[in-house]
């Protein structure tokens, strides 16, 4: 069996730093969405989101190292730089959160 490690997590950090030389800086929320395959992305995101509370949940009670933890929040961030960067490359509009009025 493959046991995660730091060389796993390494490799995703590599692609979302190439990912986020093309990117403009965040400097607001960004709404999830755009064309079909950001909005997969986006949601592949949730998903890893939703394992990672899991697995701490799990860490409670079992033993399962930090690597689990640590890969799936590293993965989940992949997901969001790919959503926002196979949006740019497709010309996609990117909508920043605004807050409402008061």
């Amino acid at each position: 069996m493959h046991r995660m490690g730091e060389e796993e997590v390494t490799r995703i950090e590599r692609v979302i730093d190439e990912c986020q030389e093309e990117l403009e800086p965040l400097k607001s929320f960004i709404l999830p969405g755009g064309g079909r395959i950001s909005a997969q992305l986006h949601q592949c995101r949730t998903v890893c989101r939703r394992a990672e509370r899991e697995i701490l949940g799990l860490s409670r009670i079992e033993n399962v190292g930090e690597w689990p933890l640590r890969y799936v929040n590293r993965l989940s961030d992949l997901f969001f730089v790919l959503g926002r960067w196979v949006g740019k490359n497709l010309g996609e509009t990117e909508y920043l959160w605004q807050r409402g009025l008061k």
